[in-house]
């Protein structure tokens, strides 16, 4: 006789708990109060990651980690388009700004520590090399074409598009991302299955019901809605705290991404913790395209609109540090095994991109 697991009941009280001290913010301005939501933040993001792995678990791969990398993405998407069409014109940078710190803390931090945790706990971890290559090429042609050509074109000095060429970048965006999504879950599933690994206990495990999966999948939808929100609600104490320590507000932005980030970034430690780093793959690298794939069409179709002159290009050090994130990371990820010393130097880059944040 097959034992259905049920959701233990923590899991559908915390998604409550979180709103309402979410809620209570809109009452009670105190400055202990950040912190009482910034723990309302930590249990937010670890119910989301027991959900996202319930759901993960029920539907297999690579959809489980594809849902939780959109479901999290059109969240910020719409996170950002709500706080540039609130802000105007002067919020134009914002979208830059958010899709660039989201992509060099999954290429050096996500997967830096993804890397190390599991070579310190396995020696050596193997994946399927054409699912990573078919990743990293998507990402870094998307990468270069959003963030670095628009310093480059001359029809509008940089760092921005001219409308007929944002008109065809969001488009080129919207196909990659679509192709690769395609690519992904029908024509070339196989490439992004990972291993059974005999470490891993949740393989074995007997599946949720179709009503538990449901139930997570609302669930999870509820935790990354309050997450998102948690974090913009402390992001005023967050950007006194930075201006206190006389460090440049650049820095907010790469502190909400991780925020952000984080129902993701354990799901994938956890992932690399049980010997399956094809998923830990999946998500860091499905999270990246996804951030970039789904949020400047959006916000260029707001340009368009709107008239506002978007802000794309990025600065000559910020190019530098991307492209040699995408090169490390492909030849880290190049051979279809890693150890710990890719771990350590995509840890290195990290730092790196940290300090000259802190330290321009």
């Amino acid at each position: 006789m097959t034992i259905t697991p049920a959701l233990p009941r923590w899991s559908l009280i915390l998604p409550a708990l979180v709103f309402l001290v979410l809620g209570g913010s809109l009452l009670l301005t105190a400055g202990w109060y950040a912190i009482l939501l910034t723990a309302a933040l930590f249990a937010g993001v670890l119910t989301a990651v027991f959900h996202a792995e319930v759901v993960a678990h029920k539907i297999g791969e690579p959809f489980g980690t594809l849902l939780l990398a959109l479901a999290v993405t059109l969240i910020e998407v719409a996170l950002i388009v709500s706080l540039m069409l609130a802000g105007g014109e002067v919020t134009a940078g914002l979208a830059r700004d958010t899709v660039f710190a989201a992509v060099m803390v999954i290429l050096t931090g996500m997967i830096g520590l993804c890397l190390l945790v599991g070579g310190i706990r396995h020696k050596e971890q193997r994946f399927g090399l054409q699912g990573a290559s078919t990743s990293l090429a998507t990402l870094a042609a998307l990468s270069v074409l959003t963030l670095v050509l628009p310093n480059f074109t001359s029809t509008i000095a940089g760092p921005y598009y001219s409308p007929g060429q944002l008109a065809f970048i969001a488009v080129v965006s919207l196909v990659l991302y679509g192709t690769f999504v395609l690519v992904q879950t029908v024509r070339h599933r196989d490439y992004f299955l990972p291993a059974v690994a005999a470490s891993d206990e949740e393989v074995h495990a007997p599946q949720p019901s179709a009503n538990m999966a449901r139930i997570s999948t609302g669930l999870l939808l509820v935790c990354l809605v309050a997450v998102v929100l948690l974090a913009k609600s402390l992001a005023p104490a967050l950007e006194s705290a930075v201006a206190a320590a006389g460090a440049p507000k650049a820095l907010v932005g790469i502190i909400i991404a991780i925020i952000v980030l984080l129902p993701e970034g354990l799901a994938a430690l956890s992932a690399a913790r049980a010997n399956r780093l094809q998923t830990s793959i999946n998500l860091a690298l499905g999270s990246a395209l996804a951030s970039i794939g789904l949020t400047i069409p959006v916000v260029a179709v707001i340009s368009l609109l709107t008239g506002w002159q978007l802000t794309l290009g990025i600065d000559a050090k910020s190019t530098v540090l991307l492209l040699l994130s995408l090169m490390i990371t492909t030849l880290s990820l190049g051979t279809g095994r890693t150890t710990v010393m890719q771990g350590t130097i995509h840890l290195v880059l990290f730092a790196v991109y940290l300090l000259t944040t802190i330290v321009p």
